[in-house]
């Protein structure tokens, strides 16, 4: 795997901004740490000179960010237990609990997702995205629960890629999330892109946000202050349907990032389980359909709520 090199220009409002702190706010696949480290190993240049962490950015600054491509030590096999819902020679589906991360990411190698599945499936992982991500063909966020598929070979991987890039995946989300609504049913369109300033986040971007559709449908209003949702997916950005969700003034609970800060519930992060995938199996060709249980905690944050 080569070097990743990441290329960054500072604008107005990113003046005064530390310069590990601007990075981490910029690259979300980075870690300040990590970042701190590169800085200080003189992999990190603005406008072609190094600079130390305490660097404060200025208007215009360019800034040259080189990630050395990590070693096959870095990404070990871990026996981490699995929650295997189907397997075969091709493909594995997971419902990954909350809290784990599926993939490494630079100075974050270990209990992740591909951790496991090394140790699990040894050598039988596609190759195509590289040592940091085998098998791995999409991903969920770290504190979204649910169904995910991984590719034991780069045809599965092919395949299965392809009907993504198309938006052909059947891909149904449970969300909890704040405000009854009045409709049964409604669909979001709005492009989805970096926010302006937080660049931790995503937003709804007119200019620069790629195509985005949400349809969602509505299980149960709760106790005339929230409500239980199904969405479905169209297209699958970066934080789409918390994005989405809140654009129409309603949050998922538990996501103090696009929601409010404070979180009466103390969750883990936002109460979002990918509860159904769908695809055309890469041997069978035919349409298979794969369901996670709603976690425990799910269930029971809907009986408080009622």
């Amino acid at each position: 795997m080569n070097q990743q090199l990441y290329e960054l220009t500072a604008e107005k409002e990113d003046m005064g901004i530390r310069i590990d702190k601007f990075i981490a706010e910029s690259l979300e696949e980075l870690t300040r740490t990590y970042i701190q480290k590169l800085i200080q190993d003189g992999l990190v240049l603005v406008n072609q000179n190094k600079v130390k962490a305490n660097y404060k950015i200025n208007n215009g600054d360019k800034l040259s960010i080189i990630v050395p491509p990590p070693t096959d030590l870095e990404i070990q096999a871990e026996d981490i237990p699995l929650n295997i819902i189907y397997e075969d020679k091709d493909i594995i589906l997971i419902n990954k609990e909350k809290g784990m991360v599926v993939h490494p990411s630079a100075g974050h190698y270990s209990g992740t997702l591909v951790n496991g599945l090394l140790y699990h499936c040894k050598d039988e992982l596609s190759g195509i995205n590289g040592i940091l991500r085998p098998g791995i063909v999409h991903r969920i966020d770290m504190n979204t629960t649910g169904v995910l598929v991984i590719c034991k070979n780069d045809y599965a991987h092919q395949f299965i890629a392809e009907q993504l890039k198309v938006h052909s995946i059947t891909r149904k989300y449970n969300a909890l999330v704040y405000q009854p609504f009045k409709v049964e049913s409604g669909s979001i369109d709005a492009p989805i892109g970096r926010h302006p300033i937080d660049r931790k986040k995503m937003a709804i971007n007119h200019k620069n946000g790629k195509k985005a559709i949400t349809h969602y449908t509505i299980l149960e209003n709760l106790n005339n202050k929230y409500a239980h949702i199904e969405c479905s997916l169209e297209t699958g950005r970066t934080h789409q349907i918390r994005v989405h969700m809140a654009s129409i003034h309603h949050p998922l609970l538990g996501d103090n990032i696009y929601g409010p800060e404070k979180d009466p519930f103390h969750l883990e992060g936002q109460a979002l389980h990918a509860k159904v995938l769908g695809f055309i199996h890469p041997t069978s060709k035919q349409y298979v359909e794969y369901e996670a249980p709603m976690p425990e905690y799910f269930k029971q944050l809907i009986v408080k709520l009622r």
